[in-house]
């Protein structure tokens, strides 16, 4: 029998994003290109030569680097246990999210196209 426990057991038990679907999602947006400026253990993604998300290769649970509006970011940091300030970069603006199954993969996603348009948009007004 299906009940609720089992739909939110599931729901918990989602399966995490790995490097390799972080890595084609990212190279799905537009004009983006990766790369390796920091050594080989984190992995980056530019768009118009500009950083909006970085991947830490050597760390378990994977973490990633994400670009936010200074407000947003505070939010989701109160929010999200797996969230952090922006590790090694202007906490203001960047967070750092531990992929641990926290967030949904679609929440993930949107963290990082948020990043994107905020660079991307930053690019084309200059």
């Amino acid at each position: 029998m299906y009940s609720i426990n089992t739909f939110i057991n599931q729901q918990h038990k989602q399966e995490k994003m790995n490097i390799e679907d972080l890595r084609h999602y990212a190279l799905t947006l537009p004009d983006v290109t990766e790369g390796f400026p920091f050594g080989e253990h984190t992995l980056v993604f530019k768009v118009a030569n500009k950083i909006f998300l970085l991947a830490s290769l050597d760390t378990t649970p994977l973490q990633i680097n994400v670009k936010c509006e200074p407000e947003n970011a505070i939010l989701l940091r109160e929010r999200y246990e797996c969230i952090l300030p922006g590790y090694h970069m202007n906490k203001k603006h960047w967070n750092t999210i531990i992929i641990n199954g926290i967030l949904t993969t679609d929440q993930l996603k949107q963290q990082v196209v948020n990043s994107y348009n905020l660079v991307a948009k930053t690019k084309s007004t200059k």
